[in-house]
């Protein structure tokens, strides 16, 4: 708008600029009280150089004002955008592809509006080569083709707060306990698997009520409501929970309960316990995150799941982080002569993030991962590059 401006200004200028020695005989008074608002110019001396130039500068920033506006009805001031790109660099033993060193990406890009200053609409877009034997890194598996990876508007209701949404968790304002940040696909749940309605999946809904005092209470729905069996219906699988948190700056604790159809006629009931503590001074002592799962079904197996991480948030330039924990929920036999005993088979990982810049951070990630008795362990070695902008 700059230069329209100053190519708007120009003419009067250079008309300023113009040899004084013309007469005022030659002069066109007529053309001058035209371009001037003021009364007409009867001699050169009448004629206001400022004002007039001060005229013009009022009609331009009108006109800059109109343009601008017009920029603004074109996309609303409230919508933003955040992006982000993730490429890898790796491998994993005991895969089909064996050893080999592989490459994946991911891309996503997250949109946000809010209508009332209070309330969210966001939408999740996702596009990447992800999985094979880097699926520990959980990028998008999307073939490259751009997908909807959520829909979500959440809006405050009676001091609560509230969202509906679909292919997002049930779960999406709970405030579990943890606070270990490991990029694997395995233990970044923190042992709390399908208790917090995590599936990602189907029509979602939920509301959460924090507490002056730090506790907080949520509930959570997801359910199959593309489907042509409905939602809260027999024929439909649902999952409905619960959550009960306590949280401040040092210490934590959460406990979250579900009901998971599993098939029209069964169901399966989850507990989950988590909890965390940080120390006060940054120093040799490392954030604990904990979390332990089970599950109940009748004339099916229980099964439990656990997960214990420890973070230093300031190991020099950057994060460092160990963990260990269930590779999913273990169902295990205590008959270890049958030929579907399995045990808790257990994960390993360490991982460094270094934040090179704002925008810019690199994971090197290893990990050992039990298979069970019948195959050989997954050890893995990745490096993940993380931008967002």
């Amino acid at each position: 708008m700059k230069l329209f401006k100053s190519l708007l200004v120009a003419p009067a200028t250079l008309g300023l600029l113009a040899p004084l020695s013309v007469t005022a005989n030659e002069m066109n008074f007529t053309d001058v009280s035209g371009y001037t608002e003021t009364a007409e110019v009867e001699s050169i001396s009448d004629f206001d150089a400022a004002k007039e130039l001060a005229v013009t500068n009022s009609r331009v920033d009108g006109l800059e004002a109109r343009f601008n506006d017009f920029e603004a009805g074109a996309f609303s001031e409230t919508t933003t955008a955040a992006f982000s790109a993730d490429f890898a660099v790796g491998s994993e033993d005991g895969t089909d592809a064996g050893d080999s060193v592989q490459a994946t990406y991911g891309f996503q890009i997250d949109l946000n509006t809010s209508f009332t200053g209070e309330d969210s609409l966001d939408i999740s877009l996702d596009a990447g080569n992800g999985g094979g034997g880097l699926a520990e890194l959980d990028q998008n598996s999307t073939s490259d083709a751009v997908q909807v990876d959520g829909v979500s508007y959440t809006f405050p209701l009676a001091g609560a707060t509230v969202f509906v949404g679909d292919n997002t968790d049930g779960s999406a304002v709970y405030n579990t306990a943890c606070v270990y940040g490991g990029p694997s696909n395995n233990l970044d749940d923190c042992g709390n698997g399908t208790s917090s309605l995590g599936s990602g999946s189907g029509t979602a809904a939920g509301a959460s009520y924090e507490f002056e005092n730090g506790f907080t209470v949520a509930v959570g729905y997801t359910g199959a409501g593309s489907s042509t069996s409905g939602l809260m219906t027999t024929e439909g699988l649902d999952q409905i929970g619960t959550q009960f948190s306590y949280a401040t700056d040092s210490y934590g604790a959460s406990l979250s309960l579900a009901k998971v159809d599993v098939t029209t006629d069964d169901e399966r009931k989850y507990y989950g316990l988590n909890g965390y503590f940080v120390p006060s001074d940054v120093g040799p002592v490392p954030s604990i995150s904990v979390g332990y799962e089970i599950s109940e079904a009748q004339g099916l197996a229980d099964t439990t799941q656990w997960f214990v991480g420890l973070q230093w948030d300031e190991a020099g330039p950057g994060t460092f982080g160990v963990a260990a924990g269930s590779v999913g929920a273990s169902a295990g036999n205590e008959d270890s002569s049958s030929p579907k005993y399995d045990p808790d088979l257990v994960m390993y990982e360490a991982f460094y993030d270094y934040p090179v810049n704002d925008g810019m951070t690199i994971t090197p990630l290893i990990y050992s991962k039990e298979t069970g008795v019948f195959s050989d362990d997954k050890t893995g070695y990745m490096i993940k590059t993380s931008f967002s902008f």
